[in-house]
């Protein structure tokens, strides 16, 4: 799905200049064309970054950046204004605003700053997402609740550490040496059928056949490793 961005702007011509070169590089475009509008939008919408001009006739937009950092939107925003003064720049980024732009502006440099706010987002919430999410299954480490294709599978202490520790490493071959000191927490093997049956009811809750598993497979020889 596309990144959502919000254009805020009272100059039709920049609106419509934004517009075109945030489709060009792949991203949704909603516009605005006062603060009113704006506020309405971001009430009721949800956006991945907003382009906001300062000067918008009905409020200023420093007022639309208090608006949505008082009420929690964490949303990034970059300022872009035919106000260059040093006060209003510093003014935005004390409010909380990502980039300052001063107008006029090239194009291709707003593309790659909107593409860099949008890229660095991300990163920050992949680090503090608590819910991983690997195919059709979902995990919330803060919780302890595991989900299948959105219904929700009720695990025991150790079932749950074992899956997260799949989840965590799909692909990943792991040995019972590994699992043992992932799950139990120690490297000395605890007893030697102890994989075997938490394996076993992992099976029997996750796959379509656990006779013929799909998800967590056994490398002969190995131990096992997950497939999302």
């Amino acid at each position: 799905m596309a990144n959502r961005v919000l254009i805020v702007d009272d100059d039709p011509a920049i609106r419509k200049l934004l517009e075109k070169v945030m489709q060009s590089n792949d991203l949704s475009c909603t516009l605005a064309e006062n603060g009113h509008e704006a506020l309405a939008l971001l009430k009721d919408h949800t956006f991945d970054i907003v382009l906001l001009d300062i000067s918008l006739g009905d409020m200023e937009g420093f007022e639309i950046i208090k608006h949505m950092r008082s009420q929690g939107i964490n949303t990034p925003v970059m300022v872009i204004s035919g106000r260059n003064e040093d006060f209003d720049s510093l003014y935005g980024l004390s409010l909380g605003a990502d980039d300052y732009i001063t107008k006029p502006f090239r194009p291709v440099v707003v593309g790659a700053k909107v593409k860099a706010i949008l890229r660095r987002n991300q990163q920050l919430m992949d680090e503090h997402k608590t819910m991983i999410e690997r195919g059709e299954f979902s995990f919330d480490t803060t919780t302890m609740r595991f989900y299948k294709s959105g219904e929700e599978i009720i695990l025991s202490y150790k079932e749950s550490a074992l899956m997260s520790m799949f989840l965590h490493h799909p692909g990943q071959v792991f040995t019972k040496d590994m699992i043992y000191e992932q799950v139990w927490g120690t490297d000395i093997a605890v007893d030697d059928n102890a994989i075997m049956v938490y394996i076993n009811r992992l099976r029997s809750k996750i796959e379509a056949d656990s006779k013929k598993p799909t998800h967590i497979v056994t490398v002969r020889g190995v131990g096992y490793r997950f497939i999302p």
